[in-house]
């Protein structure tokens, strides 16, 4: 039976396309677009002041690499257009009178109009904005204080920030995403071959040539099983050299961690496969069962939204997600260099859900047509 779907691969030039080149493409395409930072915002200004403060402020929003200025409005009324036109998605509104509140000592408003329909890209933005607007308010003050009293500013007690962040200092977030991706394309892949593993031979009637043989029904199981999981092993091997040669992102763990990692995981997507294999009886079924599986693992498995901000059943229902787990190990293993001392317990998750799925599947299985 291995010998039999090695064969098979073979002959089939669509398959092994697919099998290695459209992974590698969606490794590159989610590397590259995949980010939870923002750049180029469209942005307009709107300048009521038109003081050499507001330019100020003003300039330090288009240097930053952040916003890109689009549009200059000269009135009120054309705030709105240009939001409702897409022109813009954050409009910088500086009132008449910021000048001189700045030079008496009181408060100045910047007035900030964001298009909230993209919620993801509005609060990323807005936390920009508040930066600069919190860094420009700061060196206004020093400069003041320097000019009106520099007696004391060598005494005035001042608060420094000091960062130290741990794994992933320069805050990249295709670091988080790469690793993810690994998961990701593994769990559809081996998935999708073995759901379509019996359903082939059932619906091509290659089925009926199996059940003439002295085969036991263990023995089919493994003979389709075990080359797709060493299919599935060289797919994350291959996925995890580009993700660590061509982003470079950073490999600081034991490779032994990671391949128990992935043994696990990718036995508890056999199961998962074999079971859709064994509920349906035609391709298209389980195209559709592997989709109803899928999607929902993949939105649960904290690739991309945090678990923490899920509600409670959703976060219970996290815990039989295979991809949950098998993310820690990979993020684990690439960013943290953790080993089994810590990542015991999700290596334990997974051989639980693989036992359960993997026994399940073998006791559902008959060696029939129907």
């Amino acid at each position: 039976m291995i010998v039999k779907e090695f064969l098979q691969l073979r002959r089939d030039r669509a398959a092994r396309f697919r099998l290695l080149v459209p992974p590698i493409v969606q490794m590159l395409i989610y590397g590259y677009a995949a980010t939870f930072e923002v750049h180029r915002v469209p942005t307009a200004v709107l300048d009521l002041d038109r003081s050499q403060e507001s330019r100020e402020l003003l300039a330090r929003f288009t240097s930053s690499g952040r916003f890109e200025l689009r549009a200059v409005l000269q009135d009120h009324d054309e705030i709105a257009p240009t939001i409702d036109r897409e022109r813009a998605t954050l409009v910088l509104q500086v009132l008449p009178g910021f000048a001189a509140s700045l030079r008496k000592g009181q408060t100045a408003t910047l007035q900030v109009i964001l298009d909230g329909t993209n919620s993801n890209t509005a609060l990323i933005a807005l936390g920009y904005v508040n930066q600069i607007a919190a860094r420009f308010a700061d060196d206004y003050a020093a400069d003041r204080l320097r000019r009106l009293r520099p007696d004391l500013v060598a005494v005035l007690p001042q608060l420094r920030l000091e960062q130290r962040p741990w794994y992933n200092p320069d805050f990249n977030s295709r670091w988080f995403f790469v690793p993810g991706v690994v998961g990701s394309l593994a769990l559809v892949i081996v998935a999708n071959l073995t759901a379509f593993a019996v359903v082939r031979e059932r619906e091509m009637g290659t089925l009926e040539q199996v059940i003439v043989t002295p085969i036991r029904r263990i023995e089919f199981i493994l003979g389709k099983t075990i080359p797709f999981f060493l299919v599935g092993l060289a797919e994350v091997v291959v996925i995890s050299l580009v993700g660590t040669l061509w982003f470079a992102v950073p490999f600081r763990g034991d490779p032994l961690v990671l391949l128990a990692g992935g043994s696990l995981f990718l036995l508890s997507m056999l199961g998962v496969g074999l079971m859709i294999s064994t509920l349906c009886t035609t391709q298209q079924q389980a195209f559709a069962s592997s989709f109803f599986f899928l999607s929902p693992a993949l939105m649960l498995s904290g690739f991309s939204f945090p678990i923490s901000s899920m509600p409670a059943a959703l976060r219970y229902l996290t815990y039989l997600d295979p991809l949950r787990y098998f993310l820690i190990v990979l993020r684990g293993t690439f960013l943290k260099g953790v080993g089994f001392r810590v990542l015991w317990p999700q290596l334990a998750g997974m051989a639980a859900i693989a036992l359960v799925l993997l026994t399940v599947s073998v006791l559902r299985f008959r060696k029939s047509l129907e």
